[in-house]
């Protein structure tokens, strides 16, 4: 083996010949490495409003009873009834003293309370502001809980975003099962874990029972239709603080139940759920009914205090209630949704955008060829190669990140490519003042980088830091622009500075060339 053999094998460039053989793999297998845009391959814009007013009364309600903590605790008497209505929350003391003193609880204010009191009437309101607040609250917290169920689709990273006050726009990209999506999204899988009150089988039998007038604070649900399409019917209370929140995980069981035989859903409450749980099954007797979406699905008597552990039996198939424990893991939506609007993009449509956005590529870097090698000469043809080694390092971060490659990220590569020459722009003009100056080309080539590295720093960092923004605060398609624009930029150093020095130094010092056409 030659001298100049074992030196080139000993250089940073059989590292970067190695990444080259590697690239041509990756480059063939590109549809399986990274995850493209629904704008690119088609899919289904799904547009969900957060329904809040559920949210906002069980958020005034459990304030209000923190307030009937504080009123025990001062030894006052408690609001005998209390009724929603249109936002508000009406509180009937006995005396009017009572009703003056939570009036002036400083609790009221910290809770984001309007009080206003009419006798013995208080009327509880949130304050715009902690309303506003609370809004905000239930979309974020949708939007998470979202992103934990478009895992189950295996489309990557999916766009989701808050759009106005209450919507949200989820993209799904490449997802055939359109109906079954909109199932897995839509549900709001909200347990409750409430007390029976009574029971029939039919709502109708309820009411006449309590004189066609249902107690303060309670409502009719009805149970899971039974084969022949009968149901019970079951009165709960309207309030319960034993939710979905204080689950710690579920999951479905095939042989399960009383007897063993059935799908069920085993679930675990965390402490503090456990400590609730124990308190409503701990009476003799106590008849608990099992609530997801508003709808019964186990009602039974506990035949013996239950602490943390219990399971969830409706006949299920065990494919119901595999989707029952997954959405139960994912957690409940804070505020159901409803859907506004479902958009379908045809496959063909971003078989089309993919064509698009590589001929703008192609035809970008055709133009920087011929733009190097007429300004630049030889030193021109090797910027061409080093521009084809980021665009290389941008498709593999994409693809290590998980990230979406979308129509805009197209255009931030093509943006980045234009700007990558600039580099070398830099180095050689640099390296021909050198030249004109009088120096050997290996010392120019050296003054060359030395000189220009601070002026490329400097215009790189400051793209980057506004690109980072972007990404900061922009959403979907600027998002993906963004990520695009920061990956390139730090290609655009590591080929600029690193490969480009690295191939002239194998040339100067390896091969021996003592001049290159600049």
């Amino acid at each position: 083996m030659s001298f100049a053999v074992r030196r080139f094998l000993s250089s940073s460039l059989i590292i970067w010949l190695a990444i080259s053989v590697y690239g041509v793999y990756f480059l063939l297998h590109l549809k399986e490495s990274i995850n493209f845009g629904i704008d690119l391959v088609g899919g289904t814009y799904i547009t969900l409003e957060v329904q809040t007013d559920k949210f906002l009364e069980n958020e005034l309600t459990e304030r209000v009873s923190t307030i009937k903590k504080e009123l025990v605790a001062a030894q006052r008497n408690v609001p005998i009834s209390q009724r929603f209505e249109q936002g508000t929350l009406f509180a009937t003391f006995v005396e009017q003293a009572d009703a003056q003193y939570a009036q002036m609880l400083p609790f009221n204010k910290e809770k984001g309370l309007v009080v206003e009191r009419d006798g013995v009437v208080l009327r509880y309101k949130l304050s715009d502001t902690e309303r506003k607040l609370l809004i905000q609250e239930a979309v974020d917290s949708n939007i998470s809980v979202l992103r934990t169920r478009v895992d189950k689709f295996g489309v990557g990273e999916v766009a989701i975003s808050a759009q106005g006050e209450k919507s949200i726009v989820v993209e799904l990209p490449n997802v055939q099962d359109v109906q079954r999506a909109k199932a897995m999204l839509g549900t709001s899988a909200l347990l409750e874990v409430k007390p029976v009150l009574d029971m029939a089988d039919s709502a109708e039998d309820i009411l006449k029972k309590n004189n066609n007038c249902l107690p303060e604070g309670t409502e009719i649900v009805s149970g899971r239709a039974r084969q022949g399409g009968t149901k019970s019917y079951y009165l709960v209370p309207r309030y319960t603080d034993l939710t979905g929140k204080l689950l710690k995980t579920a999951h479905a069981n095939p042989t399960g139940g009383r007897f063993g035989f059935e799908p069920v859903v085993d679930f675990e409450f965390k402490s503090e759920g456990g400590d609730k749980f124990y308190e409503m099954t701990r009476k003799p007797g106590a008849f608990i009914a099992m609530i997801v979406d508003g709808v019964v699905v186990t009602a039974a008597n506990a035949r013996e205090p239950l602490r943390s552990k219990a399971y969830i039996e409706g006949n299920f198939t065990i494919e119901e209630a595999q989707e029952l424990a997954s959405l139960l893991r994912s957690g409940a939506f804070v505020a159901p949704v409803t859907f506004e609007e479902d958009r379908t993009i045809a496959p063909t449509l971003g078989q089309e955008s993919i064509q698009q956005g590589l001929v703008s590529c192609l035809v970008g870097m055709v133009l920087l060829f011929i733009f190097g090698v007429v300004m630049y000469k030889t030193a021109g043809l090797l910027a061409f190669i080093v521009l084809l080694y980021n665009l290389l390092l941008i498709l593999f971060a994409l693809s290590w990140l998980g990230a979406t490659l979308t129509l805009p990220g197209i255009a931030g590569m093509v943006l980045t490519v234009g700007m990558a020459i600039d580099s070398s722009i830099l180095i050689y003009e640099r390296i021909r003042e050198e030249l004109a100056r009088g120096l050997l080309f290996s010392a120019a080539v050296q003054a060359g980088f030395e000189g220009a590295t601070v002026v490329i720093l400097d215009a790189n960092i400051t793209t980057f830091l506004i690109a980072v923004v972007l990404y900061k605060l922009g959403a979907g398609a600027i998002q993906g622009f963004a990520v695009t624009m920061i990956v390139g930029i730090i290609a655009t150093l590591i080929t600029g500075l690193v490969l480009l020095k690295s191939i002239f130094n194998f040339l100067i010092y390896i091969a021996g060339v003592t001049s290159i056409k600049i």
